[in-house]
């Protein structure tokens, strides 16, 4: 890897990752704190932790990715440690939404959008829209072998509803969960819904049309986000050490 990789090249690779051009300046994330260090070794997490800054200097880390950072203390840092950051983005792109690594994960194909989110940012105007899920085709398989998939691929599930299917060809992948996007679903042949967190009151929906629901649980679907980014900056730089802390 050539050694003079720097902040700013990670930093321009995420934003065409996570289109963050569609997100309003204030929700786009990227420098939390610049830094001209050449970047050999980088860590990702969630959030900060207690002894994260330690962990930084044991690493050896130039560099650190998160996705909340918003209880860093900076002044426990060495000055010329990069930190970047995405929230909102990360979430769309890399947990339960338009998800295309995800969507290979699942043998996902022929590929549609769910449902839409538009914001007006008051310096660049009205942005395009942004997918809140995904609906595929996938090879014919049980609600038991969707169970059985989702648990190991995101190491267990929060909640799981059988639905009316026995076995499923057609299914969505959505970061929300609410009457309209259930019923616009079941509208599209969908019959298993897969996402983040169970909303009760998107219960009415679910009996109503007879949906199958594996809601795998917010933290877990980060997790795997987590462990994708990895996966996506190590191929894109095959000499860079990437730390994941889960």
């Amino acid at each position: 890897m050539n050694n003079q990789l720097l902040l700013n090249d990670i930093l321009a690779h995420l934003a065409d990752i996570f289109a963050t051009d569609r997100f309003p300046i204030s929700e786009r994330g990227g420098l939390y704190n610049p830094s001209g260090r050449p970047v050999q070794r980088i860590g990702l997490a969630l959030e900060p932790w207690p002894d994260i800054a330690n962990w930084v200097r044991s690493e050896r880390l130039d560099a650190l990715w998160l996705h909340r950072p918003w209880k860093l203390n900076l002044a426990l840092f060495p000055a010329d440690v990069g930190i970047l950051m995405h929230h909102l983005p990360f979430d769309e792109h890399l947990t339960t939404g338009y998800n295309k690594l995800l969507a290979n994960v699942l043998a996902m194909e022929s590929l549609e959008e769910l449902g839409y989110k538009q914001a007006v940012d008051e310096l660049v105007g009205t942005l395009p829209k942004r997918p809140i899920g995904m609906i595929g085709n996938v090879p014919e398989r049980t609600y038991e072998e969707w169970l059985d998939q989702i648990g190991k691929e995101f190491v267990g599930y929060d909640r799981a509803e059988r639905g009316q299917a026995h076995t499923h060809e057609r299914i969505a992948v959505v970061g929300a969960m609410n009457p309209a996007l259930i019923h616009e679903a079941h509208e599209r042949n969908v019959t298993l819904y897969l996402t983040g967190e169970y909303r009760k009151g998107t219960q009415k929906a679910v009996d109503e049309t007879g949906m199958g629901v594996i809601a795998i649980g917010h933290r877990r679907t980060e997790e795997w986000g987590l462990r994708a980014l990895g996966t996506l900056l190590r191929e894109q730089w095959r000499g860079l050490d990437v730390l994941v802390k889960e």
